[in-house]
């Protein structure tokens, strides 16, 4: 079942390997893609990774989790990020971005961070200044400017960051979420920036492009959300056009998941049987087996992480040893496994 296809919307993939986003580090300040990220995604397109997500990138500077990430918050930052999606598409892969915000967690050094409440991620990091409702409302309009240029650079998908501690998330979470406006306190309250992010991406978005939503499914720590918590926000908005949902865990506070093989796999089972939408599981998948199995237990998508920058052709590998016989790139027959 890893190399059958799937489809959502408007979105064939080949395959049910995902490679999931992941910051580089190697961007200017200018944020701009460059050789390093060409490379690096054209590579696993060659290997046949069915669905590629970019890393996190920025709707604004003081979205970015670093100054050494991409951006998408000007015109001038579409041309080298569509350059990768055209190598991505020209060697048979479909490619999504991930639009992100890092509020509280943000380290550009040169500008201050922000977040639902006045409160640091730990005391390595600042205290982020509390956003008004008026600020919060024109992130909601970065968000949707930053999908349509990446509409105009030609993604099959577009990704909403709502996991791992940045903006979106802090506003979900009640550890990091304070608030005592229509912003903070209920779930329908704390979801509601999601929800308004939701509807301005939808409308510059064409009807048929699906669109992805990564969630922190536990916050980990006592009296955080738990998978059910989050389940119940997503039911919330979930009928404003969410069509999957990739499902991670941890990073609202410094305290860490106990990781191991498949550790979140749970998590998207318990999201996809309360929200009845597809959904992106993984963890630590490293074997062919595994994720077999995965897709097997009713997971629709396996995110490879660590494993497919260790290798970036590991569906070849992968295929082998499931004895499936998948098309490799004609300049690599001579060494195809058999």
């Amino acid at each position: 079942m890893l190399f059958s296809d799937f489809t959502v919307k408007n979105l064939t993939l080949k395959n049910r390997i995902v490679m999931p986003p992941m910051c580089m580090y190697r961007a200017d300040k200018e944020a701009l893609a460059n050789d390093w990220h060409f490379i690096h995604y054209a590579t696993r397109a060659i290997g046949q990774v069915g669905l590629i997500i970019m890393e996190a990138t920025g709707v604004e500077d003081r979205g970015r989790i670093t100054s050494r990430d991409l951006g998408l918050w000007h015109d001038g930052q579409v041309a080298g990020i569509k350059r990768i999606v055209d190598a991505v598409h020209a060697n048979g892969s479909k490619i999504a971005i991930q639009l992100n915000h890092a509020g509280r967690k943000s380290e550009v050094e040169y500008l201050d961070p922000v977040g639902p409440s006045a409160i640091a991620y730990s005391d390595k990091y600042r205290t982020p200044r509390e956003l008004s409702r008026d600020e919060i409302k024109e992130i909601v309009g970065l968000f949707a400017a930053a999908a349509r240029r990446a509409v105009t650079a030609g993604f099959d998908a577009i990704e909403i960051h709502g996991a791992h501690g940045y903006l979106i998330s802090e506003f979900l979470s009640p550890l990091t979420n304070k608030r005592q406006d229509e912003y903070g306190g209920s779930p329908e309250n704390r979801v509601r920036f999601l929800g308004e992010v939701l509807k301005a991406v939808k409308g510059v978005l064409p009807n048929d492009m699906p669109l992805i939503v990564r969630v922190s499914a536990h916050d980990i720590e006592p009296g955080g959300n738990t998978p059910e918590d989050m389940a119940q926000m997503l039911n919330l908005v979930k009928d404003i056009g969410i069509d999957l949902v990739n499902v991670s865990s941890g990073g609202v506070t410094p305290v860490a998941p106990k990781s191991y093989p498949s550790y979140q796999i749970p998590y998207a089972i318990t999201i996809k049987e309360k929200t009845g939408l597809p959904v992106i599981g993984g963890g630590l998948v490293n074997d062919p087996l595994q994720a077999e199995q995965i897709v097997k237990s009713g997971v629709d998508l396996v995110y490879i992480g660590r494993e497919l920058l260790r290798n970036p052709y590991w569906p070849l590998h992968a295929a082998f040893i499931l004895r499936e016989d998948i098309t490799w790139p004609e300049p690599y027959l001579r060494s195809k496994l058999v």
